[in-house]
Parts: structure tokens; C-alpha cells; sequence
């Protein structure tokens, strides 16, 4: 019996970026298109099948230590960047300066996708769902050096609409103006979280 509902609702890529080169800091670099591979974005600073363990996971492993790379990607949405912007009273939050590598259209509510949603491209190529993006000072600073005159810091106006974290599950090509078909899991609250 399949296990994930394929949703009506479609997105679109909007915006492609990516970054060859970590020490140059956050911001990414517009592209047409790019490859996914199992390893993550071909030519992209956060590509690999594994990444050391930092401040996100500094509960369960101690940093550097060598885990699975589930932050292969970040997705953010035309909607919630015009949101955080709005919240802040300036007149764009730009992908470039979050760290984005997938800006979508059309995907109500982004950032609150269910963990192991998959988002599907033409090619077929897929990729997972790993979590919410927790807004952080990184790209609070870049944003701050453009928009000195903010009302609301970054962190704030971003709660719940950071976007998500992604790996790839099947290898393929992706474009600007693709389509994309959006994959769900069974939605359950886990009884001991409340408890």
C-alpha cells in the first residue's frame, strides 16, 4: 500500500542558487539550473553524503563528529520572504542572503511541510524533506548590512518561515520554471511528545 499522498497542489521553481565555496561566507549565487546527486547539489558548498555534527545536533553528538548530511539543500518560498520582509518593514529579504538554494511559488506554508515530504522535479529527480530551518544570526547579519534601518531583527520575523532542509533521494536535473509535485506522509501526532 503506498504510503504518501500526492497533493493537488503543485509548486514552482522560482529561483536556483548555490555556492562552490563555503569560506565566501553565506550568500549564494543565482543559476538556471543545476544536478542533484546523492551527495547533494552538484558544485555546491553543502554537498556530501555526510557533514560534521554542529550546533543543531550538539545535544545528541559531540561537534565535528561525522553524521548524515540532511541539510543538503534549503528551500525557501517567494511568500514567506515577502512575509519576513514585510514583518521587518523592509522591501526584500533576498535568497541570495539566506543561504537558499531552491526559491518555490505556490507551496502553501513552505517552511510547516511535513518532515519526509518529498518534492518531486520533471527530470524525477526528488528530494526529502528533512525539517524546519531555524532562522539564525548568519543571515541576520547579511541582512542587517543591506537594511541597516530593519524595525524587526531576522530571527523574529522569520519563525516559521525559514523554509526547510532537504537531502536528495533521487538524482536529476533541476531548472528554473520547473514544476514541482509535492508528496506527503501520513499526518499523526506522536502521543509521548505531549506528554
Amino acid at each position: 500500500m503506498p504510503l504518501m499522498t500526492k497533493l493537488a497542489q503543485t509548486g514552482r521553481v522560482e529561483a536556483l542558487l548555490r555556492n562552490p565555496d563555503r569560506k565566501t561566507g553565506l550568500e549564494k549565487s543565482r543559476t538556471d539550473g543545476f544536478v542533484l546527486r546523492f551527495d547533494g547539489i552538484e558544485g555546491d558548498c553543502h554537498s556530501g553524503l555526510t557533514r560534521p555534527a554542529d550546533v543543531r545536533t550538539i545535544k545528541q553528538y559531540p561537534r565535528d563528529t561525522p553524521i548524515r548530511n540532511v541539510r543538503q539543500l534549503t528551500l525557501l518560498s517567494v511568500e514567506e520572504l515577502a512575509d519576513i520582509a514585510a514583518i521587518m518593514e523592509i522591501p526584500a529579504v533576498k535568497p541570495e542572503w539566506v543561504g537558499a538554494n531552491v526559491v518555490t511559488s505556490g507551496i502553501t506554508d513552505l517552511t510547516l511541510l511535513p518532515p519526509s515530504s518529498r518534492l518531486q522535479f520533471p527530470s524525477g529527480a526528488t528530494i526529502v524533506v528533512d525539517m524546519e530551518n531555524e532562522p539564525c544570526r548568519y543571515p541576520a547579519d547579511i541582512i542587517a548590512s543591506h537594511n541597516p534601518q530593519q524595525k524587526v531583527g531576522f530571527v523574529k520575523a522569520a519563525k516559521h518561515k525559514r523554509g526547510v532542509t532537504a537531502w536528495v533521494e533521487r538524482e536529476g536535473a533541476v531548472a528554473q520554471g520547473d514544476q514541482i509535485t509535492i508528496w506527503i506522509p501520513p499526518q499523526r501526532l506522536y502521543g509521548a511528545a505531549t506528554a
